[in-house]
């Protein structure tokens, strides 16, 4: 089958609705086919847009799909930018890696920066490393200079160029220069030692390639395609690419297809429409002026014509069209999609009929608050559930709040499917175990069970053969508590290596437990911790021979001052073997641990720990060993490719491989056919039927970052630069024109120590203020306040008040543990029967300071204990890890019985 030829060029559809684009792009797809067996290679921002997009594409062609999806290869775009630039300078002449990519540099500055301290310009670094015993210090510091030079090589390529030179200078936003500042002139310096460091390869840095890239083209563009380049690229669901990676883009399209579908919120030209003053003017511009609107609008006017949410949420989606207008040239391909009955321009309205609608329509048409306030008719919350507020005392009332609302919105709608859901956190890792504890409460069989998944986690958060690797790699700072060893014998891939059944565990705990064994491997594990004393009893040792004697001579007398315990015996002292095996390989690697090796060296332990301690199923454990070893081999190649032989301690290896096994990636699963729990992320604006913000808190969100005080960009800004809080703010209004049925909004917005109130996000307080500044609730239409009132829903402090089972209100509650008992009440039942009163106490002696202590500790356990004479024999996990200091009741009776 011959290939259908593609025309070269650089084409740029926007759209507000994801779903319009994804049309577009299936219509293109049908109409130009690639060759079979070839990859359609698409740039994506996140592993969410990824996955939305393949099962997109796979719909059913009646409901705009390819009825497939194969042959996708998703790629971020940093990855592909570096393979563009080796197609064209050729793979001899770009490495398949740059030394000075972020993962080499970490190491080069480790290695460097030592000597680099004793000149006088690196006086403030000096000072920053000063008592850096462990190298956790450089170690950070590397990282975040690594992270620095890569965001320079990115935004800033001018300033490398000119330090290069010799030229201490930074050119600024309006091409003028200025000189670095005293205290930040290491930077250049440190620059020139980087590329003195890497010497015949310092031409491959990404700002020298990108320069050699963009002079290479011109001479090239009338030639065939470089091998390398696809015949084909698309790039979906970016809302924001550095000025390079434009570049990059605009360059290749003489030669390949590329066909961006950007995620544009607003349908007319809103480069412009700024907040707090902060202007921008376009040359050349895609979209043309709002019918009615001034051509030329004076900057103190600007306000008059802008929709305030997209003026102080838009500045990084704005500032991304600006960019992409300098290269977008409509008219060379707008007719091709014509003649497919499709547009450049799919900007589609989403209907009126709710709030929430009309809130998306005024971002989408660009109304200022006027013309809004003249345009929509009063809202009538009865009927409109579209969007709502609701405030919580604690994360775990706003997950219980949460699950109720999604079980009303299931009733409401049979025909919402947990796969419509998205629930959206600042940070999921603090929220887990929340959304666990009240979601995964119910079985499938109970009416109340909503499948749900977690993404974005990290991987040592949910594995655990990843939280057994990380607590074998802090064995010299482990006490070797009883804890930790039963928590490392959890492990499944652990058990197996030392032939431990799970069913053997109870049995092993109580011979812990008889042989006293506290913490510590031995006396020389303890005294390596720098207490004043070490002796060895209750250590592991001490345990472990206190078996073997029982074992060997029973209940005889004590030898060597150790006293045997009798427990042991029969078939089940075969246990003995792989408890005393485990305890020899623990020594063994706390030995090897605890002294400092170059990386090759420390990749050779890990590797044997790994060996020695885990017998891994492929099935469980396959993926986890496999990402493993891949941090292993990326890290050891770093460090060659850094001529990086130093000894490091153990608190950086396991630093650096900790930080390693977290990272995300494009492999990791987002929709799994559930409710899906993720952190607010960049380039997430994937469509839902309901979207759930948790955690608006303020302080919270927009998150809060301390950015690096010798960042030099922070000081310049120019469109297209990364911000953590611009992104988080284009991010919100994303999310909330993600929403295509609902929008719930919840914060912590009362104490739950004595209920005062709490302000809510600025993003939040500033949707709140247009809400009330446009819209009037029905029958109050004079009354500002009384929209927000009807929006928002006070939930109580705790799930079981009476509120949530009455009749009236908006509260309510599928707990129906607690509506059984409440209708016990409301019946005159009681569920415990009392046929007389207590009589007074007599209070004879004085209260002691310890009485009191312990009334005020617990009132309802002191009563008990001291007027009922009930005691609470409590298990207390952390009592088996601290030396018996008193004898408990059960040993002052076994002395007594002694004597």
């Amino acid at each position: 089958m011959s290939e259908t030829p593609l025309s070269p060029g650089l084409m740029v559809i926007h759209g507000n609705h994801p779903e319009a684009l994804r049309d577009v792009l299936v219509a293109w797809m049908q109409r130009y086919p690639l060759a079979p067996l070839e990859n359609e290679v698409v740039l994506v921002q996140s592993n969410g847009i990824a996955q939305w997009l393949k099962l997109a594409l796979a719909e059913h062609p009646d409901n705009g799909g390819c009825g497939i999806a194969a042959a996708i290869d998703a790629q971020l775009p940093s990855r592909f930018l570096w393979q563009a630039y080796r197609a064209v300078l050729g793979e001899e002449r770009v490495p398949k890696t740059s030394p000075f990519d972020k993962a080499f540099l970490i190491w080069r500055l480790m290695r460097l920066l030592p000597a680099l301290l004793r000149e006088p310009v690196f006086a403030p670094l000096e000072r920053f490393l000063s008592g850096d015993h462990d190298l956790r210090k450089r170690h950070q510091l590397a990282v975040r200079l690594a992270d620095l030079f890569d965001q320079y090589q990115v935004y800033r390529a001018d300033w490398l160029a000119d330090w290069a030179r010799g030229a201490d200078v930074l050119l600024t936003s309006r091409d003028g220069h200025k000189p670095v500042p005293d205290n930040a002139l290491w930077q250049p310096r440190l620059w020139r030692a980087l590329l003195d460091d890497v010497g015949a390869e310092q031409h491959t840095s990404r700002a020298e390639i990108h320069r050699r890239f963009l002079a290479a083209v011109p001479a090239m563009a009338s030639q065939q395609r470089p091998q390398g380049l696809p015949r084909r690229l698309l790039v979906f669901g970016i809302s924001s690419l550095p000025q390079q990676a434009l570049e990059v883009l605009a360059a290749i399209a003489n030669w390949t297809q590329v066909l961006m579908c950007v995620h544009n919120p607003c349908e007319h030209f809103w480069a412009d429409i700024i907040a707090d003053k902060d202007l921008l003017r376009a040359e050349r511009r895609r979209q043309s002026r709002k019918s009615g609107m001034p051509e030329m609008i004076p900057d103190d006017q600007l306000h008059l014509h802008a929709h305030p949410l997209l003026a102080a949420w838009g500045k990084q989606g704005r500032d991304f069209i600006g960019l992409l207008d300098v290269h977008d040239e409509r008219e060379h391909y707008e007719q091709r999609f014509l003649d497919i009955q499709q547009r450049v321009d799919l900007f589609n309205g989403n209907g009126d009929d709710t709030l929430l609608q009309q809130l998306q329509e005024d971002i989408r048409d660009l109304r200022p608050v006027a013309e809004s306030r003249a345009l929509w008719p009063a809202v009538d919350t009865a009927r409109d559930h579209s969007l709502r507020f609701h405030v919580v005392h604690s994360a775990q009332r706003e997950v219980e709040v949460l699950h109720d609302q999604i079980l009303a919105a299931r009733v409401a709608n049979p025909r919402l499917q947990p796969r419509d859901i998205i629930v959206m956190v600042p940070d999921i890792n603090n929220y887990a175990h929340h959304i666990q504890a009240v979601f995964g409460q119910f079985g499938w069989d109970d009416p109340r069970y909503i499948p749900y998944s977690l993404a974005d986690r990290g991987q040592r958060s949910f594995d655990p053969l990843l939280n057994a690797v990380e607590k074998l790699l802090g064995l010299p700072l482990s006490r070797f508590a009883v804890s930790d060893l039963l928590d490392l014998l959890e492990v499944p891939a652990l058990r197996r290596r030392f032939a431990i059944d799970e069913q053997q565990l109870p049995l092993l705990h109580r011979w812990i437990a008889a042989a006293r064994i506290r913490w510590g491997l031995h006396a020389e594990q303890r005294q390596s911790l720098a207490l004043p004393q070490a002796p060895e009893q209750n250590t592991w040792l001490f345990g472990l021979r206190r078996m073997l004697l029982g074992y060997a001579v029973g209940s005889g007398e004590a030898w060597g001052d150790i006293e045997p315990m009798d427990e042991i015996g029969g078939l089940d002292a075969a246990l003995l073997g792989p408890l005393s095996q485990l305890l020899d390989r623990l020594d063994q690697h706390w030995q090897l641990l605890c002294s400092e090796a170059s990386v090759q060296q420390w990749v050779g332990r890990v590797r044997a720990l790994m060996d020695d301690f885990f017998a891994a199923d492929e099935a469980e454990d396959g993926y986890t060993l496999l990402q493993l070893e891949n941090v292993l081999q990326a890290w050891e190649e770093e460090a060659d490719s850094a001529a990086m032989n130093d000894d490091l301690p153990l608190a950086v290896v396991r630093e650096h491989l900790l930080g390693q096994l977290d990272q995300s990636s494009l492999s990791q699963p987002f929709f799994a056919g559930a409710v899906t729990f993720a952190t607010l992320m960049p380039m997430r604006a994937i469509p839902f039927r309901h979207v759930y913000l948790l955690g608006m808190n303020d302080g919270d969100y927009p998150r809060t970052r301390i950015p690096m005080d010798f960042d030099l960009m922070g000081h310049d800004y120019r469109p297209g630069d990364r911000s953590r809080r611009e992104d988080d703010r284009y991010l919100f209004l994303e999310a909330m024109l993600s929403a295509r049925e609902h929008l719930h909004i919840s914060w912590i917005g009362r104490s739950i120590n004595d209920n005062s109130e709490r302000p809510p996000s600025v993003l939040v307080a500033q949707l709140r203020d247009h809400l009330a500044a446009v819209w009037r609730l029905q029958g109050q239409e004079q009354d500002d306040p009384a929209l927000l009132h009807a929006l928002t829903v006070e939930h109580r402090l705790q799930p079981f008040n009476r509120d949530y089972f009455s009749a009236q209100g908006p509260l309510f509650s599928y707990a129906s543990e607690w509506r059984e008992g409440l209708l016990a009440e409301q019946q005159g039942q009681t569920l415990v029967s009392s046929t007389a009163t207590l009589a007074a106490f007599p209070w004879e002696e004085a209260l002691s300071l310890k009485q009191l202590a312990d009334f005020l500790r617990d009132p309802l356990r002191y009563f008990l204990r001291v007027r009922l004479g009930v005691h609470f024999e409590l298990d207390d996990p952390a009592s088996e890890d601290q030396e018996p200091f008193a004898l408990d009741g059960l040993g002052n009776w076994q002395i007594q019985d002694e004597l």
